[in-house]
């Protein structure tokens, strides 16, 4: 008769032995000298995106990647089985979370189903009707873009970069669901998955492949936009790029490495950012990833797709606590766009003298001195800030008309109306002597939960009517870190 035990302890099953059954420990295994495994239950996972179901072993979320079904006997297949288990285990997080909630073997089934559908969405942007008030289209892909390219360079890749990081196929998950409301509860739970996931791939990575670049990324949005850390990430990638040679990445790198390193790079800018953590201390509350490796790799021309601003600009807002000075916005000559794309790049550009004012005032009151030498200190901008607050109003209305008039032209400008509306709301005196203003500002707001945590910072700063109010602090006392992208 077989001895083999099918309920014994794991020591006896491994060694086809009949075992007693004794708890905590077995008989068979305290008299012959060796330590028992126990009769916990152990959970094995397959390779691929998903671990039962249609995707079981496919490598990405398609129908052309599923493998074809292993035929033999089932030892064969165990055997098949075990040299697959060390391979990557990209929904292992969501197996788990299932398991630990006694899902049955279906609803996992059910579950994964159900993540190819969020990631698809992702995948494929659709267009949702957020209001009369600058309609934006919010999903997947779109929402990461101010500028209304023809053909995205993350879309077409996003399948293949999944296969590079097994992070980012449960960040694009989180994501697409940080854009549905009714989702938020579903929300968190993708979101601290993928935060596990994430920190786990950087911890053992040795070097930044696109594909965990682009999840970094892509977690440092999704923490933006809802108020969670999220420059640590930045810092965390940085710091892996520096070990690993940044300044030694290849002269001419792919296109969209150097996408990858602006995008990081403008989300390393201080002025688009509110309540930074990571930072608090430093002189500039900055990396440096623009002025570092960004802006000396090539020609300043063109428009970067992520902030909707060209570069030459870019480079005018990343040297604001270095040799930016007002004259440097007063004097920069533009460059050719859309009439909506003016609009916007001269909001900004006014907006970015204000910026700089608000830096200067902030330095004085700390004490901090600054490195701008006198030689290089030309006159201000004769506009004193009320005028400016009403000319960056201006520019956004007329950006609004235009939008209502021509819904399709430049769909997704729209993103990048952000930074100047926040920025025109700061400057609290003037806010208050106009109060219609503080209408405009709100019906200009797209109604997100960005939006809706900015607009409570701003509301509070008129309530306290306090000029010298630092909106940086009330934030961290808030316990939120925003972006203005």
């Amino acid at each position: 008769m077989s001895t083999r035990s099918y309920q014994g302890c794991w020591t006896c099953k491994r060694r086809r032995r009949r075992c007693d059954n004794t708890r905590p420990t077995c008989q068979n295994c305290s008299r012959r000298g060796v330590d028992c495994e126990g009769y916990e239950v152990r959970l094995r996972w397959g390779s691929g995106i998903a671990s039962r179901g249609k995707y079981t072993g496919a490598d990405k979320p398609l129908e052309k990647s599923i493998p074809p079904r292993p035929k033999g006997r089932q030892r064969d297949l165990r055997r098949e089985g075990k040299k697959l288990g060390a391979q990557g285990q990209t929904n292992a997080e969501f197996d788990v979370m299932s398991s630990e909630s006694g899902d049955s073997p279906s609803s996992k089934t059910e579950k994964g189903e159900e993540n190819e559908l969020i990631f698809k969405e992702c995948e494929s942007p659709r267009k949702l009707n957020m209001g009369p008030i600058f309609p934006v289209l919010r999903d997947g892909i779109n929402v990461l873009h101010s500028t209304t390219a023809r053909d995205s360079m993350l879309q077409p890749r996003l399948p293949q970069l999944c296969q590079e990081s097994s992070a980012l196929y449960t960040i694009c998950l989180a994501f697409q669901l940080s854009l549905v409301s009714t989702h938020s509860p579903r929300f968190f739970e993708y979101f601290d998955a993928a935060l596990r996931e994430f920190r786990s791939e950087l911890a053992r990575s040795t070097t930044l492949s696109d594909g965990t670049l682009t999840a970094g990324l892509l977690l440092c949005s999704i923490g933006l936009m809802h108020g969670l850390p999220w420059t640590m990430h930045l810092e965390g990638m940085h710091n892996i790029l520096q070990s690993h040679g940044l300044s030694e990445e290849p002269s001419i790198p792919s296109s969209f490495r150097s996408h990858l390193l602006e995008v990081m790079g403008v989300m390393d800018l201080p002025c688009f950012s509110v309540g930074r953590q990571t930072c608090i201390g430093r002189k500039i509350p900055c990396i440096g990833i623009w002025r570092r490796y960004c802006q000396p790799a090539g020609p300043r021309l063109g428009v970067e797709p992520v902030s909707g601003l060209p570069r030459s600009l870019l480079d005018i807002f990343a040297g604001i606590g270095e040799e930016t000075t007002e004259q440097s916005f007063m004097d920069w000559t533009g460059e050719i766009g859309s009439f909506m794309q003016c609009y916007l790049w001269e909001a900004h550009r006014l907006a970015g003298i204000l910026s700089l004012r608000r830096y200067i005032r902030s330095a004085v009151r700390e004490e901090v001195v600054l490195d701008i030498s006198t030689w290089r200190q030309p006159k201000q901008c004769p506009a004193d800030t009320t005028a400016l607050v009403a000319r960056i109003l201006a520019n956004l209305d007329a950006l609004r008309l235009a939008c209502a008039e021509r819904p399709t032209e430049d769909a997704f400008i729209k993103n990048a109306v952000l930074y100047p509306i926040f920025v025109a709301g700061l400057e609290v005196s003037a806010m208050c002597e106009n109060p219609q203003w503080q209408s405009t500002i709100r019906k200009c707001v797209l109604g997100s939960r960005q939006d809706e945590i900015l607009l409570g910072l701003l509301e509070e700063m008129w309530l306290r009517k306090d000029s010298d109010l630092s909106v940086d602090d009330l934030a961290r006392e808030r316990g939120v870190e925003m972006g203005l992208l």
